[in-house]
């Protein structure tokens, strides 16, 4: 049994990831900010009150984990908002950047020493976070900020490779939820997870710091 910790885990993907890993015995550990009434109902442990872009809050639940081992550090949680070139907002721009790219990577500093030899880090990132898929343009601050991640995240792999810790890349697919407004085009959180979980388990130190779609395709940079 392995525990893993994820944030954004009060609905969507994140929600999913918690359920489907306490559903084959892994544990669990739900961070978010606000825990949602079926992320309570899993009966999983939740460490709630955690906005990963404050110092404070990391610190806070690096305390209230004590010396619990983490296997699987999961970075779920993320932010999407419209930015056209027309409606171009530098506050938005640096929303997305906090949370998107910079959370992650104080997060995982944070964490380091519950991270074991063999132990697993997870960056949910997207396909639009690549600048050779980018044919359509628009979603400066989402894109951008998706990019500083895969090279955060390329950076990891090659920083934590001396300890043993191998780090994954992953877009979830288009996956209806309220981020994308439940779209009608997407795919199930349910369907997402499984083909995320695939990866996750099939990822070693030889694949650490390459870039996945949930369906096993490796995408570009």
């Amino acid at each position: 049994m392995a525990t893993y910790l994820i944030t954004g885990a009060n609905r969507g993907i994140g929600y999913e990831y918690c359920r489907q890993l306490q559903a084959r015995g892994e544990t669990v550990v739900a961070v978010c900010r606000t825990p949602s009434p079926e992320l309570e109902e899993l009966g999983v442990r939740i460490e709630a009150g955690v906005d990963i872009t404050s110092e404070a809050a990391i610190a806070s639940l690096v305390e209230r984990l004590g010396d619990l081992a983490i296997d699987g550090l999961i970075h779920n949680a993320g932010l999407y908002e419209a930015t056209s070139l027309e409606t171009l907002d530098a506050q938005s721009l640096r929303r997305q950047f906090e949370v998107n790219a910079i959370g992650p990577l104080r997060l995982t500093r944070a964490l380091l020493d519950h991270l074991h030899p063999g132990a697993k880090v997870i960056l949910m990132t997207s396909r639009m976070g690549s600048i050779d898929d980018n044919s359509s343009g628009g979603s400066y601050g989402y894109r951008m900020s998706k990019v500083a991640l895969c090279m955060a995240g390329k950076s990891l792999a090659i920083d934590l490779r001396p300890r043993a810790i191998a780090v994954a890349l992953l877009h979830p697919g288009l996956v209806s939820t309220r981020m994308t407004g439940f779209t009608a085009h997407g795919i199930t959180p349910e369907q997402s997870v499984r083909g995320l979980l695939e990866r996750i388990d099939a990822l070693t130190l030889e694949t650490s710091g390459t870039f996945w779609h949930a369906n096993g395709q490796e995408l570009p940079w």
